[in-house]
C-alpha cells in the first residue's frame, strides 16, 4: 500500500498533530463568544468548558462588538431565533472579521422556515464564515437542495451528503461539516469522513450545538478550518462511545458526555480516531 492510499483509508498521514490540539486549547484556554441557542446554552457553555475553553454567551446589540474583540472564536447559532439577533450577530461578526477571529456558524432550523433559511444566508453573504455546521437537510436548504426538516431535524435529502457539503464549500466559501452516524467535512478541496459517534448522541438535545462549539474551540488555535472540524467531530463522537459505556440512558449519557470530553487527552484520542481522508 501507498502513502496516498494509506492516508485515503485513515486520513492519519494528513492530519499529523490532530490530537495535539487538545493539548493546546488547554494550554491557551481561548475565549470563545456565543451568540447562541438558548435551549441548550448551557451545554455549550459546559462543553466549551470540558475541552479547556472559556465560554462568554453575550447577545446584547450593545455589547456585541466590545465582547467579540476579546474572544479568540465566535459561534453564530440561530437555534432560537428572532430578528433583533441576526443584528447583533451581524455586528460581531463584522468586528470578528475585521479582527480576523474566526466565525463558525450553525444553521438551526434552516429550511423549516423562511425567517431560518433567509436569515442563515444573510450571514453567509454579509460576513466571512469560515466554518459552517449543520445536518444534511439545513445545508442542503442553503443551496436549494430539497429535502425534509421536521422543526430542526433532519429527515431526508435528495442528494448525496458528499456533493452537498462540496458544493456548499465552494459556493460560501468555508468549510462545511454535515453531521450524521457519520460526519462530513469538506473545504471544496478536501473531504473527509469521521466515524467516531454514538446513536446516544441523537437522543439528547443539542448534540448538534456542542459540535458547533467545538469546532469554534478548535478554530482558536488551528487556523485550517478543515483539520479544526475534524477535530472537533472525532472529539465529540469518541467523547460519546466513552459516555455511552457508562450511561444508563439520554440523561446520564449527557452527564458522562462532558465528563468524557474532559478527560480526553492525546494518547486517547490518536488510538480511538476514526477518520477518513478522500481527497
Amino acid at each position: 500500500m501507498n502513502q496516498q492510499q494509506e492516508d485515503n483509508n485513515t486520513g492519519l498521514g494528513k492530519l499529523e498533530g490532530l490530537a495535539s490540539l487538545v493539548g493546546i486549547i488547554r494550554a491557551r484556554k481561548p475565549l470563545v463568544h456565543h451568540i447562541t441557542n438558548m435551549v441548550v446554552m448551557n451545554d455549550t457553555a459546559n462543553v466549551t468548558l470540558a475541552i479547556g475553553a472559556l465560554p462568554v454567551m453575550a447577545h446584547a446589540r450593545e455589547e456585541v462588538e466590545e465582547m467579540v474583540r476579546l474572544a479568540s472564536a465566535l459561534v453564530l447559532n440561530i437555534g432560537t431565533l428572532v430578528p433583533e439577533q441576526i443584528e447583533a450577530m451581524l455586528l460581531a461578526g463584522r468586528q470578528a472579521n475585521e479582527r480576523q477571529i474566526p466565525i463558525v456558524l450553525d444553521p438551526v432550523g434552516a429550511g423549516a422556515t423562511r425567517l431560518r433559511t433567509e436569515s442563515a444566508l444573510r450571514l453567509l453573504r454579509e460576513l466571512h464564515i469560515m466554518a459552517l455546521r449543520g445536518n444534511a437537510s439545513e445545508i442542503g436548504a442553503l443551496l436549494g437542495v430539497e429535502g425534509e426538516t421536521r422543526g430542526v431535524e433532519s429527515i431526508s435529502l435528495s442528494e448525496e451528503r458528499e456533493s452537498v457539503a462540496q458544493r456548499a464549500a465552494r459556493q460560501f466559501g468555508c468549510c462545511v461539516t454535515i453531521t450524521g452516524a457519520r460526519d462530513v467535512i469538506s473545504d471544496g478541496r478536501r473531504l473527509a469522513y469521521v466515524e467516531n459517534g454514538h446513536p446516544l448522541l441523537a437522543s439528547i438535545t443539542g448534540s448538534g450545538c456542542m459540535a458547533t462549539t467545538l469546532v469554534a474551540a478548535f478554530l482558536a488555535v488551528e487556523p485550517d478550518a478543515w483539520k479544526a472540524s475534524i477535530a472537533a467531530l472525532v472529539t465529540l463522537g469518541l467523547a460519546g462511545e466513552l459516555a455511552a459505556q457508562k450511561a444508563a440512558g439520554p440523561g446520564t449519557f449527557r452527564s458522562h458526555l462532558i465528563d468524557a470530553i474532559a478527560a480526553l487527552d492525546e494518547e486517547t484520542i490518536r488510538r480511538g480516531q476514526k477518520v477518513r481522508v478522500i481527497a
